[in-house]
């Protein structure tokens, strides 16, 4: 029979967390929001405002008209990560519509992609499941995603164990109904 050696069985040992870590990484899904807050400041009165959207609704400020896409966060579980399809159009002096955005927001890096205009600039806060806004009439998308952001705030879904990630400490557990001995030590 042949023995690995101590440094393959450490190798082996962080090899298993490695993939473990890595799997508990791929496992997090986004959670899809139907609502995206954003803030927005006027730089003439310098007057900054939040305004919620929901998604695939034109909101308008100042002469800019925002429309969400997408918005998109990850589980209270996992690092914050939120971030948003974004369209943004100007209306001109002249009354016409210009497209000056189309493109990602991230909460977490507002300077990234964020609007900026010579008179208001725009960026992504946050995305949200509700809104003190009320439901656009006839949205169908909006007014189904609510309900189930409803149904969910009612009835949470359990938690699912998350595999270590790189850096965490792991202690080795041993079932106690398990009669076999624990791993001898690990000294060669």
């Amino acid at each position: 029979m042949i023995r690995p050696t101590c440094h393959q069985r450490i190798s082996l040992a962080g090899s298993v967390l490695l993939a473990l870590g890595l799997a508990g990484a791929a496992h997090a899904e986004r959670i899809k929001n139907p609502v995206a807050e954003f803030a927005g400041i006027d730089k003439i009165t310098g007057r900054i405002m939040t305004f919620d959207a929901y998604i695939g609704e034109t909101v308008q400020f100042g002469a800019l008209q925002v429309t969400p896409r997408v918005c998109y966060s990850a589980p209270d579980t996992e690092e914050p990560k939120t971030d948003s399809f974004v369209e943004v159009d100007e209306i001109t002096l002249d009354r016409k519509i210009r497209r000056i955005f189309t493109g990602w927001m991230f909460a977490q890096s507002p300077g990234l992609n964020a609007v900026e205009h010579p008179i208001y600039d725009v960026w992504l806060k946050d995305c949200k499941l509700t809104s003190d806004v009320p439901i656009p009439k006839g949205d169908k998308a909006a007014e189904e995603a609510a309900k189930a952001a409803a149904a969910a705030k009612k009835n949470p879904q359990p938690a699912e164990k998350q595999a270590p990630k790189a850096g965490d400490e792991v202690s080795p557990s041993f079932d106690q109904n398990d009669n076999t001995p624990p791993p001898a030590d690990l000294e060669d």
